[in-house]
């Protein structure tokens, strides 16, 4: 398998939103709600639990600094504080939501797109890392269409 590392958003900006309660680069109100869906949380990549936990609904662009053409979309963190995901291998919780893998390569340009309905996402991510063109996978929830 070939190695990667996965990242979640960055923890600065995860306790920015939770400060602020404004979506970073657009000053757009954060929604607050408790989770009536199981998110995940952009920040720990772990579900959320339904009517137990807090969430935070906020505007992101995962692309922002690094390419002109903006893509901002909704994501999830948790209201109260919670672990940034250490990174190592697929997170075991999400396995079995509907995933679309999205492989980029130069110019941030999409180089393939592949969807997991089968919970096996190793053999997706190698499948995808193993085209030389490919520098970087990004994940988005196939049925909801957001960012993971």
């Amino acid at each position: 398998m070939s190695a990667y590392h996965v990242i979640a958003i960055p923890e600065a900006l995860a306790n920015e939103v939770r400060e602020t309660l404004k979506a970073p680069r657009y000053g757009h109100p954060a929604h607050v709600e408790r989770a009536n869906g199981y998110g995940p949380c952009r920040l720990c990549l772990q579900k959320f639990r339904e009517g137990e936990e807090d969430r935070i609904l906020f505007t992101y662009d995962p692309f922002a600094d690094l390419d002109k053409y903006p893509s901002p979309g909704p994501v999830f963190i948790h209201r109260d504080a919670c672990p940034t995901y250490d990174g190592e291998g697929f997170p075991t919780e999400l396995r079995d939501l509907p995933l679309t893998l999205e492989a980029y390569g130069p110019d941030r340009w999409i180089m393939a797109r592949e969807r997991v309905a089968d919970g096996d996402v190793d053999a997706a991510i190698e499948r995808l890392l193993a085209r030389e063109e490919v520098g970087y996978i990004h994940v988005r929830n196939t049925q909801a269409g957001c960012y993971i």
